[in-house]
């Protein structure tokens, strides 16, 4: 095919390694001591994307935002339909969380995507959380 026909050369396929390489290399990944100060000055707003059977077993996050990883983009949208109240503009601090800090790296860059700039997540995620001895409500 040519390049007037529609067709493009596809880049190679990265690794999920790469990926996640690159995807946080475009932002500071904060850690769990930080997250929480962060949210106890009310500067950040700590979403919980684990799914239900994770947060059952191991608890939560108190004062966190539950939102699980499928409907984030819809909830914290600001100019979205479906957006949860804390939704409340591009320059929220959101520190997304899922249970070991993988899912939630990708979740920040589809969250830049909608122009959450100041969106991060928790290096190790919940189970970083919980190592550290922050509150865990179960």
């Amino acid at each position: 095919m040519t390049e007037s026909s529609g067709a493009s050369r596809a880049e190679p396929p990265l690794g999920i390694d790469e990926l996640l390489e690159q995807v946080r290399a475009g932002y500071r990944r904060i850690e769990p001591r930080e997250a929480y100060d962060a949210a106890q000055g009310g500067e950040a707003l700590l979403v919980d994307i684990r799914y239900a059977a994770l947060r059952e077993r191991d608890g939560l996050i108190p004062g966190a935002l539950v939102i699980e990883r499928n409907e984030l983009e819809w909830r914290l949208d600001p100019q979205g339909s479906h957006r949860s109240p804390e939704a409340t503009g591009h320059d929220l601090r959101v520190v997304v969380i899922c249970n070991e800090g993988y899912a939630s790296s990708l979740a920040v860059s589809s969250l830049h995507r909608l122009g959450l700039h100041r969106a991060t997540d928790l290096i190790g995620g919940f189970q970083a959380w919980k190592a550290a001895g922050l509150p865990v409500a179960s």
